[in-house]
């Protein structure tokens, strides 16, 4: 209980820091900061796997909600740049297996597994059966999410000049409270369920799944609340940062900076197949880059709610980007393996 206050805390202060700063996302950014140095200086940090759970769910009814029945009938339109998700996969994995493999010394099924944009409790799975390095998959897979989470916003902001200090959904005050009582219960049902089925990302797809079939029929009219995802924005943060509790001199130098160096070829790619979409008038540059980068679902879910952009399309790439990894991985693995 002390390490989850003391973790808590140090979040807080992460928040208020990058309030005084005037830095961007202070709910998702400064917790990711404050717990990565105070993993670093060597205080152990920890999360509650429940709450982390929890605030997936609320962003998958904001995500849910916005899946009204005219948005689910344009979905059809988005097939080009869906059918680029898999050519980005399979570049991006003959990159970065020699990468891990040949630069850093990793064996085959660490740096397959590295490499594989997935996320990072499916690829621990997958690269624990294939007798990988659980530890270092787990940094390596943190350091993606960190670093794509960390770096878009000051690109946004920089280039392209997006607001990010939009609420990312109206005062809890102003929502009707049996819209409130809807969001909750689809929430809590579609998690559960989808957690008794083994449906992968289950806390996160299970609620927007209902909450997408209540928007549909016209149920469910509002998005859940601004406090809300600030909330969700803040405990995923946080969760992100402490991934780093426990780490160690050899695994900075090795691990992470491996990581580091991925991250730079992966955002690269990510850039050329959204300018890639863009040139051929496929999507606007905001949607292209959220939708092609490469970082954990959650994360580019609260950066598609914040910075305004369609979040349909955003979250349809990277469920299928999801989807590809976990479906494609352990097949790609075993044949790769034998030879």
């Amino acid at each position: 209980m002390l390490i989850l206050l003391r973790t808590y805390l140090i979040s807080a202060l992460g928040v208020g820091a990058f309030f005084l700063l005037s830095l961007p996302l202070p709910f998702l950014l400064g917790p990711i900061t404050a717990c990565l140095i105070a993993a670093l200086a060597g205080l152990d940090l920890r999360g509650q796997v429940m709450v982390n759970e929890a605030m997936r769910a609320i962003l998958g009814v904001a995500v849910g909600a916005t899946l009204t029945l005219p948005v689910v009938l344009s979905m059809g339109a988005m097939w080009p740049t869906l059918a680029m998700i898999p050519v980005m996969i399979a570049v991006i994995g003959a990159i970065g297996i020699p990468y891990f493999m040949r630069l850093w010394g990793f064996d085959f099924a660490t740096s397959y597994y590295s490499a594989m944009p997935g996320g990072l409790q499916d690829m621990l799975i997958f690269g624990e059966e294939a007798g990988g390095d659980v530890r270092a998959l787990s940094l390596i897979h943190a350091t993606r999410v960190m670093v794509i989470v960390m770096v878009l916003p000051f690109v946004l902001r920089l280039i392209w000049d997006v607001d990010l200090g939009n609420a990312p959904g109206a005062p809890a005050a102003s929502l009707p409270p049996m819209q409130m009582v809807i969001m909750v219960i689809a929430g809590f049902v579609g998690w559960q369920v989808a957690k008794r089925i083994g449906l992968f990302g289950a806390s996160i797809l299970g609620p927007l799944i209902v909450a997408a079939l209540l928007a549909i029929t016209g149920v469910l009219e509002y998005r859940p609340p601004a406090e809300a995802i600030f909330a969700a924005q803040f405990f995923i943060g946080m969760v992100v940062g402490t991934k780093y509790s426990g780490v160690t001199g050899h695994e900075v130098r090795r691990d992470v900076l491996a990581a580091l160096g991925f991250c730079l070829i992966i955002l690269i790619l990510a850039l050329v197949f959204a300018e890639v979409a863009v040139f051929w008038g496929l999507a606007p540059h905001l949607e292209a880059l959220l939708a092609f980068a490469p970082g954990g679902q959650a994360e580019m879910t609260v950066l598609a709610l914040i910075v305004g952009a369609d979040v349909a399309f955003v979250v349809a790439h990277h469920l299928l980007r999801i989807f590809v990894v976990i479906l494609g991985a352990p097949v790609a693995a075993y044949i790769f393996n034998r030879k």
